[in-house]
């Protein structure tokens, strides 16, 4: 049974990992694809591509130059002036994907002493606050300075479904 939910515990963080990287890369996509540039989200996309396969691969050193790049590509669409939530949204859940890599990394070093599952549940709940507060202050400077839109709304209802998902996953556990 143990070995049950360690598997179980591995693959709710594991879905949590792959969705925050595809989150990221499409939400920086999608900022720079709604200010018309075209080349830019097609690149960003296959990097979040490429960010997914090293992940399958076990190559965990990737996700710290998927965090840089998409800290800068988030820092430079935030100084020419483009949706600011949709920057803040790839730069959020990018150090969403990255902590977690750095996590699991981590685990990996722990005794069964440690309650490892508690320490990564703990840790997630914690980094998916935080990632609450960022979404929940990019939407208020949207509302703020009239960026809202309806893609930005429908994005928050999935990114919220996909917390309370996520959250019903672990408690059910």
């Amino acid at each position: 049974m143990v070995e049950f939910d360690a598997v179980v515990e591995a693959a709710l963080t594991g879905f949590a990992l792959v969705f925050s990287i595809i989150i990221s890369t499409g939400s920086l996509a999608w900022g720079y694809g709604s200010m018309g540039l075209e080349t830019v989200p097609r690149w960003m996309i296959a990097f979040g591509a490429l960010w997914l396969v090293s992940q399958w691969r076990g190559v965990k050193w990737f996700s710290a130059p998927g965090l840089f790049l998409s800290l800068l590509f988030a820092t430079i669409g935030l100084w020419l002036s483009f949706p600011i939530g949709w920057m803040f949204s790839g730069a959020i859940f990018a150090l969403f994907a990255w902590d977690i890599t750095e996590l699991r990394k981590k685990s990996h070093f722990m005794t069964a002493r440690d309650d490892v599952k508690g320490l990564e549940r703990r840790h997630i709940a914690r980094v998916s606050f935080l990632a609450l507060g960022g979404l929940l202050s990019a939407s208020l400077l949207m509302l703020w300075w009239r960026q809202w839109t309806n893609e930005w709304g429908n994005f928050l209802l999935g990114v919220s479904l996909l917390g309370i998902t996520q959250i019903i996953a672990w408690i059910n556990k």
